[in-house]
């Protein structure tokens, strides 16, 4: 508990994270649990990586990663919502 705590207040510090943009989009930023991750290959072990987020569309490509964040807080952590 103490090193999740330590971590949480240290990449506060401006200069810690070298990409400080990329702490916006962690998990909780906005109560939101974190969306499916895929990386290649496109295919494995019949699972595909979805359409959209092959298309380039970096707009479309956010808008799915929080819709796909707000289904799974929905279905895991529901009392995030209340």
């Amino acid at each position: 508990a103490a090193c999740v705590l330590a971590d949480s207040i240290i990449r506060l510090i401006p200069g810690v994270i070298g990409d400080e943009q990329s702490a916006l989009t962690d998990s909780f930023q906005d109560n939101l649990l974190s969306p499916p991750i895929f990386t290649r290959p496109e295919v494995y072990k019949d699972l595909t990586v979805p359409v959209i987020l092959l298309s380039g569309n970096l707009a479309k490509i956010e808008e799915w990663r929080h819709d796909q964040a707000v289904e799974i807080t929905k279905n895991k952590r529901p009392d995030l919502f209340k």
